[in-house]
């Protein structure tokens, strides 16, 4: 509990204003009335819905349920009865309505704030039947009603939400000061600024806690141990480590006594530092203090010797547990053998493993992932199988980890048809199977060139809401157009597009090699235009796969054509794809064809590189002796 009591809050509270540099005047005003501290604490990009003046002395002479002076004492007064009916009170004060603004709001509220049940049914109908956005200072009343009536949950409710609308809507409004300000007009319980704190927490708004925690001190007040660990753990969380050893100094200066939750949170930042001296003198002082380190100490220490290879340390400290009488639980367990299966020391893993066992420990399936995982790694994948039925054995559920490493280290070992057993073994046993497991799978069949083994398993995992997505499209026409099946190919192509996935230019590229490399090039083309309508631009690939598959067709022209093409529309100038034309020429050894191509690239901008002139001067010479074998014919 916090140790400031009520009676001294105002004092207090003008203290803190003063240092937050709030004006005298706003102290005044804020002193004087509830309806005027109001004004001062409104949520500031929430519209007001305060009520229109009251200006005319003629509403005294109205009916009662007419007159805006009573809004407040009609509302009151109905709220004290024994079962008010608040859907009646509408229809009975209804032309009153638009006069129930914020002040008057907060006035009703403190009229019953003896009765936290009436308190609450108004707030709710004003926030969700009348549909008025509520002040700061509507929020910190029914927050301060409730903490004082102990319903601690909802009014952690209502303090989470009138933080998120603090947040969202001003940067400059203080809930805390807004907290401190309606202290003076209500009953309230100092356990609400802890409240507060660890509202911020839970938010994670970790500096906000922070910075509360400050004020609450400057105003005198000091927050529990529990409070202060919410806020140091948030902090280490955020590895803002300085601001911890602050907050770990401030605690002792105001009085608020560690305890061992607080020392394993500083010996987790220390060990994140990796200063062993750090955190052998930290240890020292935490024993000077009464606090033996417990399994949490052990495990955070354990962990950070793991991780940075020291298992011998790790080993050292498990050792010192048992002296200690404080027994290594999973966790510990989990770490160590981590820590050997990182080594490639697996079987001593799984002696660890046994050993725990042995103490009368039950395993759970992150240990058994552990050492499977090792085995897989390692290619040990019977062990791994002995494992995972082990482990069903005793009645410990494999999950989807468990199913995806198994999967993978059958894939390293290309026993990809063992791996597919085993995904519909372990579904045989209620486990969900991952997405990216299947995905896996079928990426994996696919580079292996069996396109129709990974259709098969995605037209069977179609059946159990598997979504794929547009890489697994591609990989299977990638897979079907190398082994040249370009029908299946082109079926997938159009399923995709039924499913609302965009061909790419991969998608294209493999079916237009495939097209060309069947001989199909005029095919390909037509694919080429598809794409450019469909606003996919081709790349040199399909540029070059088209010109090679006309040459390789004997259509010349064409390919000629095509380059030009490109150059001109797509600004590529692919010199691997002007010289498979030039070689075309060149083995016919028309040497006069030859030269008139050069020219033409030449003006389409086309520049020849060193395999081109190679090619150039074998097909002059080629020519040349050509013409000389005719002429010798001739004279025979």
């Amino acid at each position: 509990m916090l140790r400031t009591t009520a009676s001294n809050l105002p004092k207090l509270a003008q203290s803190f204003f003063f240092h937050t540099s709030f004006s005298k005047s706003t102290l005044s005003s804020s002193s004087s009335s509830s309806s005027s501290s109001s004004s001062s604490t409104f949520l500031q990009s929430i519209p007001e819905s305060e009520a229109k003046l009251i200006v005319n002395p003629l509403y005294h002479f109205l009916p009662q349920n007419q007159n805006p002076f009573n809004i407040v004492e009609l509302v009151s007064s109905h709220l004290k009865t024994n079962n008010p009916r608040l859907a009646l009170l509408q229809s009975h004060i209804k032309e009153l309505i638009p006069h129930l603004g914020h002040r008057q709001i907060s006035k009703i509220l403190l009229r019953c704030q003896s009765n936290f049940v009436s308190a609450l049914a108004f707030f709710n109908w004003v926030k969700y039947d009348l549909d008025i956005r509520l002040s700061s200072h509507n929020y910190c009343l029914i927050i301060h009603i409730l903490a004082w009536s102990r319903q601690f949950p909802l009014a952690m409710k209502f303090l989470s939400e009138l933080i998120e609308l603090s947040k969202d809507v001003s940067s400059s409004e203080d809930v805390f000061q807004n907290l401190v300000l309606c202290t003076e007009h209500c009953n309230w319980n100092p356990v609400i600024f802890e409240m507060l704190i660890k509202a911020y927490v839970k938010l994670d708004l970790i500096h906000e806690s922070y910075w509360s925690f400050k004020k609450m001190v400057k105003l005198g007040f000091v927050p529990n141990v529990i409070a202060c660990n919410c806020i140091l753990n948030g902090l280490a969380k955020m590895k803002s480590d300085a601001q911890c050893w602050e907050l770990y100094e401030e605690m002792g200066r105001i009085g608020v006594h560690s305890n061992a939750y607080t020392f394993n949170i500083l010996t987790y930042v220390l060990c994140r530092d990796g200063d062993v001296n750090k955190i052998n003198g930290f240890l020292e002082k935490m024993e000077e203090e009464g606090f033996d380190p417990d399994v949490v100490t052990y495990n955070t220490l354990i962990d950070s010797y793991v991780r940075r290879g020291r298992l011998e340390d790790a080993f050292y400290l498990y050792k010192i547990m048992y002296r200690r009488g404080v027994m290594p639980d999973l966790v510990s367990y989990t770490s160590l053998m981590r820590g050997l299966c990182r080594l490639g020391r697996v079987r001593e893993a799984h002696q660890l493993f046994h050993r725990m066992i042995d103490r009368g420990m039950d395993p759970d399936v992150v240990l058994y992932n552990t050492l499977i995982g090792a085995y897989c790694k390692d290619g040990m994948l019977q062990e791994a199988r002995s494992l995972l039925h082990e482990m069903i054995g005793i009645g410990i559920h494999p999950d989807s980890f468990t199913c995806r490493i198994l999967v993978e280290g059958y894939g390293r070992e290309g026993r990809l048809i063992s791996a597919l057993n085993l995904v519909v073994e372990i579904q045989k046993l209620g486990v969900t199977v991952a997405h990216d497991i299947y995905k896996y799978l079928i990426i994996s069949l696919c580079r292996e060139d069996r396109p129709f083994a990974a259709k098969s398993l995605l037209e069977r995992i179609l059946e159990d809401s598997f979504q794929p997505d547009s890489d697994i499209y591609n990989k299977l026409i990638e897979s079907f157009c190398r082994s040249n099946n370009v029908s299946e190919a082109l079926l997938l192509k159009l399923e995709m597009i039924n499913r609302n996935y965009k061909p790419t230019t991969d998608t294209y590229k493999s079916l237009i090699h495939c097209m060309c490399e069947i001989n199909r090039s005029v095919d390909g083309e037509g694919l080429m235009v598809e794409m450019v309508e469909s606003e996919v631009i081709p790349d040199h690939e399909i540029c070059r796969a088209l010109v090679n598959g006309y040459c390789k067709e004997g259509n010349a022209d064409k390919a000629e054509s095509l380059l030009v093409s490109f150059a001109k529309d797509f600004q590529f100038f692919d010199s691997e794809s002007f010289n498979s034309l030039v070689k075309v020429y060149r083995d016919v050894g028309n040497e006069t064809k030859l030269m008139e191509l050069q020219d033409r690239m030449l003006k389409a901008g086309f520049l020849p590189n060193s395999l081109t002139c190679r090619y150039i001067i074998h097909g002059i010479w080629k020519s040349m002796r050509l013409n000389k074998q005719r002429v010798q014919t001739v004279a025979v």
